[in-house]
């Protein structure tokens, strides 16, 4: 019922929750935006409890979002009050335009669900229809799904009455653009009328009736009729005289792409903690609900959906740990020969997995990668203990005239204090990583749990149920196994026979290999500085993006003609499924300007892809050699964050910030010597700079004298150029039962250049026309276009990649050396998204290892009541460390979160092997024998069960680090540092333990000794 019932995701909670402050100041651009606004609320806000970081972007549309990022875990109702409360602070500061419109404050999460395309057969219905047929029909259903933050239209096409202003018609019958605005405003009002009758009054009367009006308008004709002027002949001007009519769009700064048709996006992001599979899965089911109303030929399609790869990875994960569970019941038959004791171990599989689920279903975990990562290595850890319950019942059998029940209990005695000790560091060796804070304590937690509550079920099956089956399954006489099983057995006697031997000539030249374990220890702690860093491995997710940026102040058309390319090269890869455009949107900010458009390139199926040409890294290198030719834009292929939600995109995220209060040219220069310097670097790729401080502008100068002279309202001179070259909000309407705007603005004729604010006038006080260009002239300026900023400073986002071979910690690196060279005093650099966390990966991430010895060393002190004999087991951890390292380095990979965590796995068995040894040891001893032959025995008495068990946990494994498929890279670091580990610990460290053993005993036994000797006579 458990598992029925579990949540399943990519991750668990580890992507810092974040709440968005927005706002908008009509008419502003977006340095005034950034003056009098973002820098106003920042001040208020800061400092605000367990935030990480906040970043501001405000854009030449007058739209401010505000990012605050907070720690994982924080309790995001009381953080959302929190910045509610300081933004009200704030309010008296802000402009009054901003007062009216709001400050809204939303927590969601950055990431993603779903990008929908809406398309129709043979262009039948354009964008603004579809925009508003989702609008009307689908966003509000998609919104009250659980876990669903926002739907929204990219672009917004919202519905509006269009009044497309006629200026030199305006002149002609010397109407101003005031008097229309004011005309609309007049004549399309809903005007409260009252009622007849209506108390109190002195007469009583049989009725009241409500008295209405003909109030708001609804269509483009009857706008048409408004009455703008009326002449004592009866003759009179109405609105469509002067101006075009029609139901248009709101907005017209962005067009969209599906699959080279065009197309209405809606864009789907989650909740903070909201379960992606859950939610798409509802998603799916709602829009086939909604698919049965829609209109003939309206079709709907995900152009983005990043639950396939998650779905796809964890039944990849699901396979390898079918896979592991097969080969682990393989190696058990192989080393124990016989079928009856081949089940004893292989039950406690079933047990110790039903156990762990239970165990998750009560601490509230889900079921996802790093779960399953824990399942998979406990497969291997289960089987160990009951191995060991198995191999010394059977080797009892073999040498003593015992009955099997017999065998049983003297087994058990001679193993429940090992067995004991084997779960207790095991357990412990997890417990550190369990409560280590920030993102990677929250992804270590979830595995550190799943492998404590494996190994204790494990644990308590081994001293329980095993015993029981051992006494009813196994037999005093065995039947002869198979011939190939015999000689492997045969094999393997021949060398624990020399095994001893081997053990014997160590302790001899223990001098020697004393000196060839300090060259180790020397080895690995280079090692550890040659592998590369990074937060967790580049996927090939099945998806990528294609950012294109044009010289500042593209047109739209210009963009979207470039996205078209992108389609239609992209499409011509057999492995390219769909490409969904978005012309007029930056791809980092998401904030509309006209310049910027990026494309969502989506691939085939992972099972259909896979050659070494048809990977996502091949694919989009493919398309950017054939898309170089296009002048027009820069254009760079953009990897998604490796952790959902983590970040804008792949790669790292740094920000330059200006601490000086220069201006932004002095920035984005700066900005532009560290990608110049960057792009030259053969590790990095598509680097780049947001930051654009030099899009050409006009900025309007008033004559102010003239307008005075003229009897002209400066007021009226804005309206009017605000009407011509942008629009304005005169009042809504009710149409489809909603509410629309109704917009005033000058036909496109009159808004190509600043040459036609010749042909726009403005009524004088004596009822003249005056030329706009009489009273105002226009001013080339260069200001940026969007302006971002980091902690409250002034920034420039540089965005980048590291090219296959290179991790993340790489580019990191050579970032910060950049940046050191080229920064003057004043600059610095900061960190976000993953980036941000993968330094702090570096920085904490030794901690978890460190102390899971530290625990390790002290429950074994406790257990054997000494300061010395835990030393023999602790030594062994470090030819463990040599393999992990040997094998991540020999295959290119990286020392990341998978890489640490199988570290800290490697260290519990490096302890649990170590730890049968010693014991049996201690023993020998105790039963006589002295230290030599104690240690000796010791070893070759446990060298058959320790090579079983970690032969059986290695098979576990390996299909891990040989797997394929979505998610393959994480999978491949943590399965090659554990077999690489559980190697070099099975081939060196069984010959050194014994050593280290023998070496601590006897340094006691000469300090006891001399302290014995010293001690005065009575």
């Amino acid at each position: 019922m458990a598992i029925r019932t579990l949540p399943v995701q990519e991750y668990p909670d580890v992507v810092p929750p974040q709440i968005i402050v927005s706002t908008t100041y009509a008419g502003a651009d977006a340095a005034t935006l950034e003056n009098t606004v973002a820098s106003v609320l920042e001040a208020q806000i800061n400092g605000v409890d367990n935030m990480l970081y906040m970043m501001s972007t405000t854009s030449p549309s007058g739209l401010l979002t505000m990012n605050l990022y907070f720690e994982v875990g924080t309790d995001m109702s009381q953080a959302k009050l929190d910045v509610n409360n300081r933004i009200r602070l704030a309010e008296s500061k802000l402009p009054d335009a901003v007062k009216r419109q709001g400050v809204e404050v939303a927590e969601r999460s950055n990431d993603t669900l779903r990008m929908l395309a809406l398309t129709s057969e043979n262009n039948r219905y354009d964008t603004i229809f579809m925009s508003n047929y989702a609008i009307n029909n689908l966003l509000e259903e998609f919104k009250r799904i659980p876990g669903v933050s926002e739907a929204i239209i990219v672009g917004n096409q919202e519905y509006s009455i269009r009044v497309w202003l006629d200026p030199q018609k305006l002149s002609f019958y010397n109407i101003t653009t005031t008097e229309v605005i004011n005309a609309i405003k007049a004549q399309n009002e809903q005007y409260p009328m009252g009622q007849i009758g209506q108390e109190p009054i002195e007469k009583n009367v049989a009725f009241t009736y409500t008295v209405t009006s003909t109030g708001r308008l609804n269509t483009p004709e009857e706008f048409a009729q408004i009455l703008i002027k009326s002449n004592t002949d009866g003759s009179s001007l109405k609105l469509g005289d002067v101006a075009t009519l029609e139901l248009g769009s709101e907005r017209y700064f962005f067009k969209g792409l599906f699959n080279k048709q065009p197309t209405s996006m809606i864009r789907i992001t989650l909740t903070s903690k909201a379960n992606a599979l859950e939610v798409s899965d509802l998603l799916d089911k709602k829009i086939e609900e909604l698919k049965k109303e829609f209109p003939e030929g309206l079709k709907i399609d995900a152009t983005y959906d990043p639950t396939l790869f998650v779905r796809a990875s964890i039944h990849e994960v699901v396979v390898t740990l079918l896979e592991a569970i097969a080969l682990v019941i393989f190696v058990v038959y192989l080393f124990l020969g016989n079928i009856r004791a081949t089940i004893i171990p292989v039950l406690a599989i079933p047990v110790s997995i039903i156990g762990t689920f239970a165990g998750f279903y009560a601490t509230g975990f889900s079921i996802n990668l790093l779960t399953l990562f824990g399942l998979t290595l406990a497969i291997g850890l289960v089987v160990d203990d009951a191995i060991i319950v198995i191999e010394n019942v059977e080797r009892i059998l073999r040498k003593e005239n015992l009955s099997v029940k017999e065998a049983t209990i003297k087994a058990m005695q001679e193993i429940t204090a090992p067995v004991i000790a084997i779960v207790l560091v095991l357990s412990a060796v997890f417990i550190p990583a369990a409560f280590m804070g920030g993102l990677s304590g929250t992804m270590s937690r979830q595995f550190a749990i799943t492998i404590v509550i494996s190994v204790a079920i494990s644990g308590l099956v081994t001293l329980t149920l095993t015993p029981a089956l051992c006494s009813l399954l196994l037999k005093k006489e065995e039947e002869a196994p198979l011939w190939i099983i015999q000689k492997f057995n045969d094999l393997f006697d021949y060398v624990t026979h020399h095994f001893g031997k081997i053990v014997q000539k160590a302790i001899r030249f223990s001098l020697f290999n004393l000196l060839f374990f300090g060259i180790m220890i020397f080895v690995i702690v280079k090692l550890l500085g040659i592998i590369p860093s990074g937060l967790v491995p580049k996927e090939d997710k099945g998806v990528f993006f294609a950012v294109t940026t044009l010289p500042a102040a593209a047109s739209l058309s210009r963009t979207h003609e470039v996205n078209i390319a992108v389609g239609d090269v992209a499409l011509q890869n057999p492995s390219v499924n769909k490409v969904g455009g978005f012309s007029g949107s930056d791809f980092s900010s998401k904030a509309y300007t006209t310049e910027a458009g990026y494309s969502y390139v989506r691939l085939t199926d992972w099972g259909q892809r896979k050659e070494a040409n048809q990977s996502v890294d091949a694919i989009s290198k493919d398309l950017m050699q054939k898309l170089s030719s296009n002048k027009e834009a820069r254009i760079v292929a953009v990897s998604p964050s490796a952790i959902s939600g983590l970040g804008v995109s792949g790669g790292f995220e740094m920000y330059v910030q200006n601490r000086t209060g220069g201006n932004y040219h002095q920035l984005e220069s700066y900005a532009k010597e560290i990608v110049a310097r960057a792009s030259e670097r053969q590790e990095l790729r598509s680097v780049r700079s947001t930051l654009s401080s030099s899009t050409p502008q006009f900025r309007i100068e008033v004559n102010h004298s003239k307008a005075k002279a003229y009897g002209i309202d400066i007021a009226d001179i804005y309206t009017t150029i605000q009407a011509t070259f942008g629009n304005i909000y005169v009042n809504d309407v009710n149409i489809f039962g909603r509410n629309y705007r109704v917009n005033v603005q000058a036909k496109g004729d009159f808004r190509e250049d600043t040459k036609n604010y010749g042909d726009i006038f403005i009524k004088a006080s004596d009822g003249n026309n005056i030329a706009l260009s009489d009273l105002v002239t226009f001013k080339r300026v260069l200001n940026p276009n969007i302006t971002k900023r980091f902690n409250m400073f002034p920034s420039a986002q540089i965005l980048g990649e590291t090219n296959a071979g290179y991790s993340s910690g790489e580019g990191i690196k050579i970032m910060e050396e950049i940046a050191a060279e080229v920064l003057p005093e004043g600059y610095s650099i900061a960190w976000g998204g993953a980036s941000l966390q993968e330094k702090k990966l570096l920085e904490t991430g030794n901690l978890s290892f460190v102390f899971a010895i530290v625990f390790i060393f002290l429950i074994l002190v406790a257990l054997y009541e000494s300061w010395m004999i835990p030393w023999a087991i602790v030594l062994a951890v470090p030819f463990a460390l040599l393999g992990a390292e040997l094998s991540i380095w020999l295959r290119g990979l990286q020392n990341d979160i998978y890489f640490q965590i199988g570290l800290i796995t490697l260290v519990g068995l490096s302890a649990k092997n170590a730890i049968l040894m010693v014991e049996f040891a201690l023993q020998k001893m105790e039963e006589g024998f002295n230290l030599l032959d104690a240690t000796i025995e010791g070893a070759k008495i446990r060298f058959r069960p320790i090579i079983m068990t970690s032969f059986a946990f290695i098979a576990g494994t390996l299909p891990l680090a040989l797997s394929s498929g979505a998610g393959a890279n994480s999978r491949h670091i943590i399965g090659t540092t554990v077999v690489g580990g559980m190697v070099t610990l099975t081939l060196i460290g069984v010959v050194f333990v014994p050593l280290f053993f023998y070496l601590i005993m006897k340094g006691k036994e000469k300090f006891l000794l001399a302290f014995k000797s010293q001690k005065p006579k009575t």
